[in-house]
Formats: structure tokens, sequence, C-alpha cells
């Protein structure tokens, strides 16, 4: 299906370079924010103002971004075995599952969870372990290349799914930085809520002295 591709074609590389950009942008907006506070200073201090704002740009960025893969789509060839009724047919099974993982995970997150609450210091009280994060780790974002894949199968274009490869590379290397630095988030409050809990704040050394 390679022959299939054009790769003279500038839409094909703008999407290329709108689906690396997108999680290189968050990652980059989150660390910043956690280390520096940069966005909650453009708010005046005020951090959920600083993660709605970056939730409405992350949204913003992906939509402008599906236009553009859609754009690349139409201006490449198609390839017989992506036609015909069992390929749409699965072309809508794959775009409504990834949409059903994207939506219900942002249901079950809400917007602070799902827009990187946790690097403004919104935390959640306890994971979430309801669907669709009993049924597939990151729904929103294999749910996502579901979607990207779905498209490219009713398209029929073998560009499509190249371009999808490619969000799946990159979504798995965003998980590499994402996971673990969420995860000593989560762990530094339990530390922090930990020493609280020894005596007013004080940390377990400062209490043996007192004893």
């Amino acid at each position: 299906m390679v022959e299939s591709i054009d790769f003279s074609q500038p839409t094909f590389w703008v999407a290329v370079g709108a689906i690396a950009f997108n999680p290189t942008f968050w990652n980059c907006a989150a660390r910043s924010e956690y280390y520096y506070k940069t966005i909650t200073k453009l708010f005046g201090g005020k951090s959920l103002y600083g993660c709605y704002a970056l939730a409405i740009t992350i949204f913003s960025i992906g939509v402008i971004r599906d236009a553009i893969y859609e754009r690349a789509l139409r201006s490449q060839p198609t390839h017989p075995l992506l036609q015909g009724a069992l390929p749409e047919l699965l072309g809508i099974l794959l775009f409504g599952a990834g949409n059903l993982f994207v939506l219900s995970s942002m249901w079950a997150l809400g917007i602070t969870g799902t827009y990187l609450g946790d690097y403004f210091g919104i935390l959640m009280d306890e994971p979430v372990t309801s669907f669709p994060f009993n049924v597939i780790d990151a729904p929103m974002y294999y749910g996502s290349t579901l979607s990207f894949a779905g498209t490219a199968i009713w398209w029929g274009k073998p560009a499509g799914l190249l371009l999808t490869c490619e969000v799946l590379a990159v979504y798995i290397v965003a998980l590499q930085f994402e996971d673990p630095f969420t995860s000593e988030i989560y762990a530094k409050r339990d530390r922090d809520r930990q020493q609280e809990k020894l005596g007013g704040g004080k940390t377990r050394q400062e209490v043996k002295k007192e004893l």
C-alpha cells in the first residue's frame, strides 16, 4: 500500500507536523506550569482558570490537527483493498469505538482530570477505575488512535493509516513521560499527607526529636 501514498503532497507533511506538535506542546506547557506556574501566573494566580485556558487550547489545536488530517487525506490516492462495504463498516466501527473511549474517559475524569489539572495542583481524590479505564489503559490516547484509523479506512487512504501509526507512536512516547510524572505528583501528595498526620505538618525527623 505504500505505493498508494503521495509523499509529494504538502498537506501530508503538514499533517505529520501537526500530529507531532500537539502532545509535545501540552507536555511542555504542563511541565512549565508544574515547575514555574507559568500559566497560573498569567491568570493572576488562579490555577483553575489557567487549567481551563490550557484545556481550551489543547481542545482547539486538536480540532485544527483533525481538520489538517482530513484535508491531507482528501489529496491522497485510495487503495482498492480499502474500498467497499466491509472496509467502510470497519471504519465506522473503529471511529465509533474510538470516540466512545475518548468521550467516556472525559466524562469520568472531568475537565481538570482530562486536561492536566494534576500539573496545576488540582488532584483527584482517587484513581478512576470505571469504564473505560477498566477496559483499556490511556483510553483517550488509544481511542483517538482508533478514530484516526477509522477515518483512514472510511476514506480508503493508505496515507491515513501511515499517519495513524505516527499518532500511535507519539502517544506512546508521550505516555513514557506523562505516566511516571503523574504518578510522582500523587506520590508526593501522599507523602505530604503522611507528614501532616505525624503532627501538624512536621516531618518524621522533627517528631522524633520532640519525643
